[in-house]
């Protein structure tokens, strides 16, 4: 994939690229991890380089990268599945823990690995465009969807008043607002189910929200 497309922030009219990522741009996506997820977050659960190798030589439509000016600012990684029993696993079990050696070509699920962008770029609308050109992955394929897990930070503080089907429920209404959840309900995802013990997050309880988006050129039999 590659694209060109004009982003702004209200303040600022900047050119962002869209574009598979490659061999060359490994040191730069795991900076921007880095720079993503600075500590107390482990630098052990950055890409490494075996990680990104398979990415690109598996499902290089997967593996897409956003840039401006020259500089990864966002990234967004995927793999192909297909989905036995999608309300019982974990994101280490569907992504081989972000090896994605388990990608089934024939698979019909597009599976979310993981989306980023630079915190000083977040108001361009990078996150939306990855995940739009993701969706493009999608209908290219002839997949009937993407799904992928969505983290729940902002249930931390209902945990003890709410059960997590009620917090998405009032976040899916514009009741409450959760950064993950919302964003990915204005990217047009909508949630299916929830996923106990998902991912090691205590923000979240260790839930995510298992989040949809059908391919409309898709007709389901």
């Amino acid at each position: 994939m590659f694209k060109q497309l004009k982003v702004t922030d209200g303040h600022r009219m900047l050119t962002l690229t869209i574009r598979t990522y490659e061999l060359e741009d490994f040191e730069n996506l795991i900076a921007l991890q880095a720079e993503c997820f600075p500590p107390p977050f482990p630098s052990d659960l950055w890409w490494n380089l075996d990680q990104l190798t398979e990415h690109v030589s598996r499902f290089p439509e997967g593996a897409l990268c956003a840039e401006i000016d020259g500089r990864i600012v966002g990234s967004m990684t995927a793999l192909r599945v297909a989905m036995e029993d999608e309300m019982s696993h974990t994101w280490a079990s569907v992504t081989d823990d972000g090896y994605i050696r388990n990608h089934d070509s024939e698979g019909d699920t597009i599976y979310v690995v993981d989306l980023c962008v630079a915190p000083q770029y977040r108001k361009l609308g990078i996150g939306k465009w990855l995940m739009q050109s993701m969706y493009e992955t999608v209908v290219h394929l002839g997949c009937r969807r993407l799904l992928g897990g969505g983290r729940m930070p902002g249930y931390g503080e209902y945990a003890d008043k709410l059960e997590p089907w009620q917090y998405i429920d009032r976040v899916s209404t514009g009741e409450l607002y959760d950064p993950v959840i919302t964003f990915m309900l204005r990217c047009g995802r909508l949630p299916i189910g929830i996923v106990a013990g998902y991912l090691e997050d205590e923000q979240s309880a260790h839930y995510a929200a298992l989040m949809e988006w059908r391919n409309p050129f898709k007709v389901e039999r």
